[in-house]
C-alpha cells in the first residue's frame, strides 16, 4: 500500500456526506472527474473497495464504513490544527466584541468581564447590549466574539459554557388585575389588559412571539428595567427575570401570576461562541476564564427556586 493524501481523504469524506460524486464536486468546487479519480486512487492505494457504486446513490461498503469512521477523526484533527495555526498567526487581539443579553444579571456579569479585561489592558472591550434574538444574530453574523445569553444548545455551529439558570415569572402590580385569584388566570382573561414586552433587537431573524396574548394591547420597551418600572406603576403586566423582582415579590409590591396557564420558565444563561471560527489568544483566554469562573458566577447569582422549567421562551 502506497501513501494516500489528505486531498484523497477529503474527497472521500465529502462524497459520503454529500451522497454522491456530483454533489461532492460542487461542495468542494472541483470537477466531477477529479473527485471520482481521487476516490478511485484512494481505493487502489488501500487495496479496498470503499464505496458501492451499483445503486442510484453511492453507499459505503462494510470496509468503507469502518475506514470512514477513522478518517473522520483524522480530518477533525486537521481542522483543529488549522484553527490553532490561524489563532497563532492572529497574535494578541487589539479588541474583542462581547454582547450581553437581556437576561444577564448585570452587576455579576459586568464584574466578571471587568476583572478579566483589567488583566488585558491592551485589548479594548467593545461591549454591546442586545435583547431576545439579537445576541445570537450578532454572533452568527460575525459581529461578536462571545455572547452571554441563552442559545439553542442543539445548534452545531455553537459551543457554550453554562453560567446560571434564570427563572422568568409573569408579574403584575397589586390591583392591576381585578380578579380574586391571579394564579388561576387564563390567557383569554388577560386580553383586555396591556402586556409589556421586550423589543427584539435582531435585524433579520424571524421574530419570537412566545406567550404573547393575541389581541391584547401591548407596550414595547427596550430593556427589563423599563419593563419592571411600567409593571410596578400598574401600566401593564409581563414576564421578568426573578432576580430583578425578588425584593418586590417579597414585600408585596408585585404579585406573581405563575399558575397552571402561566407556569413561567427557566432559561439557561450561557457564554457562547462560534465553534467553526478561529479565536485569537485573548479570546481563547477569555473562554478559559469563563469556564473557570462559571461555578463562582453560578453561586453568586443563585436565587430562590423560580418557575418550573419548560421548553420555549416567553415574549420578554
Amino acid at each position: 500500500m502506497t501513501g494516500f493524501t489528505l486531498h484523497d481523504l477529503q474527497c472521500f469524506d465529502t462524497v459520503v456526506s454529500a451522497g454522491g460524486f456530483q454533489a461532492a464536486a460542487a461542495r468542494l468546487h472541483r470537477s466531477h472527474p477529479a473527485v471520482f479519480a481521487a476516490v478511485a486512487k484512494l481505493e487502489q492505494q488501500l487495496g479496498l473497495r470503499l464505496l458501492d457504486r451499483s445503486g442510484y446513490r453511492v453507499a459505503l461498503t462494510e470496509a468503507g464504513r469502518s475506514f470512514h469512521r477513522r478518517a473522520q477523526t483524522l480530518l477533525r484533527e486537521l481542522d483543529g490544527l488549522r484553527r490553532h495555526a490561524a489563532q497563532l498567526a492572529m497574535g494578541e487581539e487589539s479588541e474583542l466584541r462581547v454582547v450581553v443579553g437581556d437576561l444577564c444579571p448585570l452587576p455579576a456579569t459586568l464584574g466578571l468581564l471587568g476583572r478579566f479585561f483589567a488583566q488585558w489592558p491592551a485589548t479594548r472591550l467593545h461591549l454591546h447590549f442586545e435583547a431576545v434574538s439579537g445576541p445570537r444574530e450578532r454572533l452568527l453574523d460575525g459581529e461578536a466574539d462571545v455572547i452571554l445569553h441563552p442559545v439553542d444548545k442543539t445548534d452545531p455551529r455553537l459551543e457554550w459554557v453554562d453560567l446560571c439558570k434564570v427563572p422568568l415569572v409573569p408579574v403584575a402590580a397589586p390591583g392591576f388585575l381585578p380578579v380574586p385569584n391571579a394564579r388561576a388566570l387564563r390567557p383569554e382573561q388577560l386580553r383586555e389588559f396591556t402586556q409589556c414586552v421586550l423589543r427584539d433587537t435582531a435585524r433579520h431573524s424571524p421574530p419570537r412571539d412566545h406567550f404573547l396574548i393575541e389581541g391584547a394591547p401591548q407596550c414595547t420597551v427596550s430593556d427589563h428595567a423599563m419593563k419592571k418600572e411600567i409593571v410596578l406603576q400598574g401600566l401593564g403586566w409581563g414576564h421578568l427575570p426573578r432576580f430583578l423582582v425578588e425584593r418586590e415579590l417579597a414585600d408585596g409590591r408585585l404579585l406573581c401570576l405563575s399558575g397552571q396557564h402561566f407556569p413561567g420558565l427557566v432559561e439557561d444563561l450561557v457564554a457562547a461562541r462560534c465553534s467553526d471560527r478561529p479565536h485569537g489568544p485573548v479570546a481563547t483566554r477569555l473562554w478559559q476564564y469563563l469556564q473557570e469562573q462559571a461555578p463562582q458566577f453560578r453561586a453568586a447569582t443563585r436565587k430562590a427556586p423560580g418557575a418550573r422549567k419548560r421548553r420555549g421562551a416567553p415574549s420578554r
